[in-house]
């Protein structure tokens, strides 16, 4: 059976939510939503995951974050990797970093990459869609999730969408 990695991407500079969060305590170290920090919350979010073996995340940081973030699972009692980043070089090459690190310790792993300050409300959903991701990913295609955006947005990038899978 292949393994889910969740690779959790928690970097950052702490500039967006000013003045809530800071250089050295980003949003996603913090508890905007509930008593949960938007990070311990995104691990949560993978709980309860049916039919699919998780393995540990693995969490992509600075070296500035690494001690914060080590409480914080603590807290709620989860085990995770945490690869450092020597400097913050935006998605790709975190994303690259965690790959490689996967791939040194699993034959096939399929990744499950999620930031560590959205919210994501509806959970059993969010779930539905890994499993069915899962799935597609196991025949070799590559998966993206998004939302439909509601107003333009020049800092982010756009999914266009190609013909639905049947699976």
């Amino acid at each position: 059976m292949h393994a889910l990695i969740p690779v959790i991407l928690s970097g950052g500079s702490g500039t967006r939510l000013w003045p809530l969060s800071r250089e050295k305590y980003p949003k996603q170290l913090l508890p905007l939503i509930n008593e949960d920090s938007l990070l311990q919350a995104t691990i949560k979010r993978l709980d309860g995951l049916i039919g699919i073996t998780v393995e540990h995340p693995l969490i992509v940081c600075n070296e500035e974050y690494r001690f914060v973030i080590a409480e914080q699972l603590r807290l709620i009692g989860k085990t995770c990797s945490v690869l450092l980043e020597p400097f913050g070089r935006n998605t790709a090459p975190a994303l690259t970093l965690a790959a490689l690190v996967a791939a040194q310790n699993n034959a096939d792993p399929i990744l499950l990459v999620m930031p560590s300050d959205h919210v994501i409300v509806n959970t059993s959903a969010f779930q539905a869609c890994i499993s069915k991701g899962v799935s597609i990913a196991l025949q070799n295609s590559i998966v993206t999730f998004g939302i439909a955006p509601d107003t333009p947005e020049t800092g982010y990038g756009y999914i266009q969408t190609g013909e639905s899978l049947e699976t």
